[in-house]
C-alpha cells in the first residue's frame, strides 16, 4: 500500500471511533470539515480523498456505500434527513451533493433566516458524477446514471441514462435490447 493511503487508513481507523460506521479497508485523505461524525456512515472498500467537507445536521445522515470513491474536495450536506449515496459510485473532484434548500420567499427577511426545505436525494448504485457537478436537494438517480462534469442536477432520474447540461437533462439511455447508449 503507497505511504500516503497507509496514513489514510489508520485514520479511518481513529475515525470509526466517532463515525457511525466505517467499513473495512475503507480510507480517508485529510477533510477540510465534518459536522455529525456519528450520522455518518461509511461502506468497505470505499476511498474518500482529501479535502472533502461533509455535513449530517440536526437529524440528517449521510450513507456511503461500499467500493465508491468521492473525489478531492467533494461537499456533502444532509439536513434532518437520509441523503444516501449508493455502492460502486464514483464521485469526481469538487461535487456538491444535497438535501436542503433555503427558503427564500419572504422578501423582508434575508435568505438566511427563513429556515430550510429537505427534499429526497438519493444517489443509485453504479453512478458516475463528474468534475465540479452540483446534484441539488430532491434528485434521485437510478443505478448507473452518468452525470457530466459542471452539469446542475435536480428532479428524478432513471436507471442507465447520461445527464448533461444546467439544468440537468438527459442525452443517452443505455438500450437492453441493442446493448448500445442511444441518443435520446
Amino acid at each position: 500500500m503507497h505511504p500516503i493511503k497507509l496514513i489514510w487508513a489508520m485514520r479511518a481507523v481513529v475515525y470509526k471511533l466517532s463515525f457511525g460506521k466505517i467499513g473495512f479497508r475503507s480510507y480517508i485523505g485529510k477533510p477540510l470539515y465534518i459536522e455529525g461524525r456519528q450520522r455518518i456512515a461509511v461502506g468497505s472498500r470505499t476511498r474518500i480523498f482529501p479535502g472533502m467537507r461533509v455535513e449530517a445536521i440536526g437529524k440528517g445522515r449521510v450513507i456511503i456505500g461500499s467500493n465508491t470513491v468521492i473525489e478531492q474536495r467533494a461537499h456533502i450536506i444532509s439536513m434532518d434527513d437520509d441523503l444516501v449515496i449508493g455502492n460502486d459510485v464514483t464521485i469526481g473532484p469538487n461535487v456538491f451533493i444535497t438535501n436542503v434548500n433555503h427558503k427564500y420567499e419572504d422578501v423582508s427577511k434575508s435568505v438566511m433566516d427563513q429556515g430550510h426545505v429537505i427534499r429526497k436525494t438519493k444517489i443509485g448504485d453504479g453512478c458516475f458524477i463528474g468534475y465540479g457537478a452540483a446534484i441539488q436537494a430532491g434528485t434521485v438517480l437510478g443505478k448507473h446514471c452518468i452525470v457530466g462534469s459542471n452539469s446542475v442536477v435536480k428532479g428524478v432520474f432513471p436507471d442507465y441514462c447520461v445527464i448533461v447540461g444546467c439544468p440537468g437533462r438527459i442525452i443517452k439511455k443505455y438500450n437492453p435490447q441493442t446493448k448500445k447508449w442511444e441518443k435520446v
